[in-house]
């Protein structure tokens, strides 16, 4: 489930826990006052995929270096 981030004018900011379905709190549940959502900062993505890292777009003169470079420290 998501956390959502109300706004409290005596309480403060406070994080709520609530299905996507649910409609948003109107009220604040330490004190009852009125609450607004905020609009969140913290998302989250999982990516699944290849092709989404820096290291897995370089260029073909980079990785030509790095190979050279592995060699030259397993040699010494």
């Amino acid at each position: 489930m998501p956390i959502y981030e109300y706004k409290c004018a005596k309480c403060g900011v406070f994080e709520q826990e609530q299905r996507i379905t649910a409609p948003p709190l109107e009220k604040c549940p330490t004190c009852g006052g009125p609450v607004h959502r905020l609009i969140g900062h913290n998302i989250s993505v999982i990516y699944k995929a290849g092709g989404f890292y820096t290291t897995e777009n370089r260029s073909q003169e980079y990785k030509e270096k790095a190979k050279e470079e592995s060699k030259e420290s397993k040699a010494s």
